[in-house]
């Protein structure tokens, strides 16, 4: 089992229009919606590659219903989330038909009380008994205290259970002082973490900070691997057009499952960017389009990298 942590669990409803315009009425073509947060992204794409995963964060109100109904419905996806007195946050993504381009839309979730935080905590170390791995995936809602993931970091490593990350700003910079095996930036993140802009020098010194392995998502780009067994670049056969969102979480679901399938670095490395690739083709967020994926995968280039700092 795999297990996936989104603090702040969202519904995620995505919108198509015709042509985006500021200060216009528009009228919808689509409506779309589906239980979001990063790690429930990433527990959706690891589902349809055939694995078991538990999913656990928060969950609150009318919102939280419907993300817990939906994930009912899901096949191979586990509900272990946290009930909260607080109401479930939305993200809106606006999908302009004509460009292509998405607008993104964030709340910024419920106020967690510290009871609350204590019970997920609770919950949150029995789930890792029977984890063969677990992703801390997202942002934090308020209330939760800055430093939670590196708590989270050091029980999954006290409990022997490998463990990736996957935020920015100052809960990923204290996370790594407490050593992940595994952290995914992207570009932005990984300069704000390192204060350099130069994404090989970033990946290695993010690793000087304490992250065992850092892979750099670059957008169009692909993926930028530092690990103890090498260090790889793998980059997209061409330029996709569509939504973005939840490209990301598709990348990070095919690392975890090459994680735990036992991969080697570079095929993990393609799988996660032909999933990323899939995803922005997908019509919805948070879904990969499995016929690209299988198309893509086999021309993923993936390089090894010089190792020298």
């Amino acid at each position: 089992m795999i297990l996936t942590v989104t603090l702040n669990t969202a519904l995620d409803i995505t919108y198509r229009v015709r042509s985006l315009r500021p200060h216009a009425s528009h009228r919808v073509s689509e409506v779309t919606e589906r239980p979001g947060g990063k790690g429930l992204n990433v527990a959706r794409v690891l589902s349809a590659l055939g694995h078991e995963v538990t999913v656990t964060g928060f969950t609150g109100g009318t919102t939280g219903r419907v993300v817990q109904e939906q994930l009912t419905a899901a096949p191979g996806i586990v509900d272990a989330l946290v009930p909260v007195a607080g109401v479930t946050r939305r993200t809106i993504a606006v999908v302009d038909e004509r460009s292509g381009d998405t607008t993104q839309l964030n709340e910024p979730g419920p106020a967690i009380t510290p009871g609350e935080w204590s019970a997920f905590q609770e919950v949150y170390e029995e789930l890792l008994a029977p984890a063969a791995a677990v992703a801390l995936c997202g942002s934090l809602p308020p209330g939760v205290p800055v430093g939670a993931y590196a708590g989270l970091v050091r029980t999954a490593r006290a409990a022997g259970v490998p463990v990736l990350l996957d935020t920015g700003g100052e809960p990923l910079r204290r996370a790594v002082a407490a050593r992940p095996d595994l952290i995914k930036p992207n570009a932005e993140e990984l300069a704000e973490l390192t204060g350099s802009h130069e994404p090989v020098r970033a990946t290695r010194d993010a690793r000087r900070r304490g992250a065992r392995t850092v892979v750099a998502s670059l957008g169009a780009e692909g993926l930028l691997a530092a690990t103890p067994e090498g260090h790889w670049h793998a980059v997209p056969p061409a330029r996709l057009r569509g939504n973005p969102t939840g490209a990301g979480d598709s990348a990070v679901a095919g690392l975890l499952s090459g994680l735990v399938e036992h991969l080697p670095w570079p095929d993990r490395l393609a799988r996660a960017v032909a999933l990323s690739a899939a995803t922005v083709a997908a019509p919805a967020a948070g879904e990969f389009d499995r016929g690209t994926y299988d198309r893509l995968l086999g021309q993923v280039a993936v390089t090894a990298e010089a190792s020298a700092a």
